[in-house]
């Protein structure tokens, strides 16, 4: 296979684009494609932990075959799966596929074992490594053999179930050993057999919390007995079954061939994943990114991919799995939304790849070019707040005290779209007594921009206030009809968990719709979180210094001792200041509260 559109970096020499790429792979399981500068698939390998065995080619010194393998390597692609298991599964079907030059291991055609429940009278269970079309139902495939078979043996003590090919007249060894119920003979009726069928794949399917809870039984009773070959054998059956999962859903013997294509929606980016399942395997994952030139509709651009999708890839599979309703269709093709069940799991699965695709391109294209990321993403917070200019400037305010005391505001600056640390700025409450938000915000916009006019410096392109209606109309009567300035202004407004929830603007403020998982959202939440932290910071260490340095402190005949004692029972200066001789008296004593109460009166 040639991979069509991989030429997307050829402005960035090899080594700094595998670098780039190697910062944006998540420490997910999952499958890696290597690809050579022709497109072509050279090698497939899987991951437990992708980020780690990816960037273990390109960390270390190599030799041999691996050192000419990494040498030819010129783009990275992989798919992201639920499991090790799974992504053991989807490398064999990639390999079979692509017959990449460098896969050794896999490239027999080695097929993993099912489990077999045959379609006849007494059915048997027994693994196979071949699916016969006869009725029969197939459970798998598992990563080894071992996994199946200590499921097997578990299932035999469970359920004893025949396990010869032909039905005998008569009962066997099977039976004497406690192996099997002797069907052959009529010793359990087909109606109690099966039952025994149905419980067997309901066990199968990963229902197995009974038959765990029945291991650990056994194995305390053989440890109880101090019979601990047993009991370590028992154990062994345990942590396997208890590793396993019943069904994966990278290959099912349930699926026919089918694509599926899910999408993640970023703005002006949608992007879209396909998904070829053929005999219940998937063979091809794949991601494309699409730019939004109009209005388009989730509906309209899915469609789209789908017909360029199933024409790059020569695709004629009849039934296409979608996540919502398309107004289209396709000749003798039949589309799926599932809700729940197999189709419904490798939906999710194809939505994830789709997510971790554009978390993938995101971080690459503000790796490779930062600056141009940031003006894309202030851009669409124009568009979106109908702003004459980006906002490349962009100053954000937040408030804190404590019960009135300590009262300081911050302030943080975001020049295109980054942290501008030198433009950060620290207030002191100066004119307000008391817990007053609102008068506090409209001191310190007031005190930063008659400043900024005064020394005619540049003023911001948006300013932000960490709070709704009522802080935003505050900053308006400053900006607007005090300093008469025009300046955007916006609020952040944050949902009972205190995280960013909405987005205000106007005048009277309206909601502005911004997807939760947009750039535009996580730099506003960026900017929330970053001028909390920092006010936040400030009042801390300045009510830390209250305790140990305060006007206390200056009053001749108080020491540290005493002011500490004062504090720490009345918690300010203005309580102190408020709090009469009798009580100051029971506090620090008549003579020093005499000193104190005289200071202040």
């Amino acid at each position: 296979m040639k991979l069509k559109g991989l030429n997307t970096f050829n402005k960035l020499a090899v080594s700094e684009k595998i670098t780039s790429i190697l910062k944006t792979i998540p420490t997910s399981p999952g499958v890696y494609q290597y690809f050579d500068e022709t497109g072509e698939i050279i090698y497939v390998g899987k991951a437990k932990n992708l980020k780690r065995r990816v960037s273990s080619y390109f960390n270390k010194e190599q030799s041999g075959k691996t050192r000419l393998l990494v040498s030819k390597i010129a783009d990275i692609r992989f798919t992201v799966v639920g499991s090790e298991a799974e992504a053991f599964l989807l490398e064999n079907n990639f390999i079979k596929q692509y017959k990449p030059r460098y896969n050794i291991m896999l490239k027999d055609d080695k097929t993993y074992p099912w489990i077999c429940i045959k379609n006849e009278r007494f059915p048997r269970i027994f693994l196979t490594r071949k699916k016969v079309n006869d009725g029969s139902q197939y459970y798998g495939p598992y990563p080894s053999v071992m996994t199946a078979r200590t499921l097997l043996d578990i299932l035999k003590q469970v359920y004893p179930l025949r396990t010869c090919k032909h039905l005998l007249n008569r009962p066997c060894l099977e039976y004497h050993i406690g192996n099997c119920k002797a069907p052959c003979a009529n010793l359990i009726s087909e109606e109690d057999y099966n039952s025994m069928i149905s419980n067997t794949k309901e066990v199968i399917k990963g229902n197995i919390s009974g038959v765990l809870k029945d291991l650990k039984t056994q194995m305390m009773d053989h440890a109880s007995r101090l019979e601990f070959e047993q009991a370590q054998m028992i154990k062994r059956k345990y942590d396997l079954l208890e590793n396993y999962h019943a069904r994966s859903i990278v290959s099912s013997n349930t699926l026919h061939d089918m694509e599926v294509f899910s999408f993640d929606d970023a703005d002006n980016s949608f992007y879209v994943n396909y998904m070829r399942i053929i005999q219940g395997a998937i063979i091809q994952s794949f991601s494309i990114e699409m730019k939004r030139r109009l209005e388009e509709t989730p509906e309209e651009l899915l469609s789209l991919a789908i017909i360029e999708l199933r024409q790059r890839f020569e695709s004629s599979v009849k039934e296409i799995i979608v996540p919502l309703k398309l107004d289209m269709e396709l000749e003798n093709v039949k589309f799926t939304i599932p809700k729940k069940g197999e189709k419904f799991e490798i939906l999710e699965l194809s939505t994830r790849n789709a997510k971790q695709y554009r978390l993938e391109t995101e971080k690459l294209r503000s790796l490779v070019d930062p600056e141009r990321h940031s003006k894309r993403i202030l851009a669409e917070l124009q568009k979106d707040l109908h702003l004459q200019e980006p906002p490349s400037v962009i100053e954000c305010f937040d408030n804190s005290n404590f019960q009135g005391d300590y009262a300081v505001a911050g302030m943080v600056q975001f020049v295109n779209g980054k942290p501008n640390k030198a433009g950060y700025r620290h207030f002191n409450i100066k004119t307000v007594e008391g817990p007053d938000d609102y008068a506090s915000m409209r001191e310190v916009v007031r005190r930063r921009y008659s400043r900024l006019v005064e020394e005619g410096k540049e003023l911001p392109n948006l300013i932000i206030t960490d709070g709704g209606k009522g802080q935003m109309e505050v900053v308006r009567q400053v900006i607007e009809d005090e300093l008469h300035l025009e300046i955007p202004i916006a609020g952040l407004a944050k949902n009972d968990s205190h995280r960013t929830n909405e987005l205000l603007f106007g005048f009277p403020p309206k909601v502005v719709q911004i997807k939760p998982n947009s750039e535009v959202f996580r730099l506003l939440a960026n900017i929330q979180e970053e001028v909390h932290r920092f006010a936040i910071s400030f009042h801390r260490k300045k009510f830390q210094k209250g305790f140990v340095h305060s006007e206390l402190n200056d009053i001749k005949g108080i020491g540290k001792t005493t002011a500490e004692k004062l504090l720490l029972e009345l918690k300010s200066v203005k309580n102190i200041k408020e709090t009469d001789l009798q009580r100051l008296s029971e506090i620090i004593g008549p003579a020093k509260a005499d000193i104190v109460y005289k200071h202040f009166h």
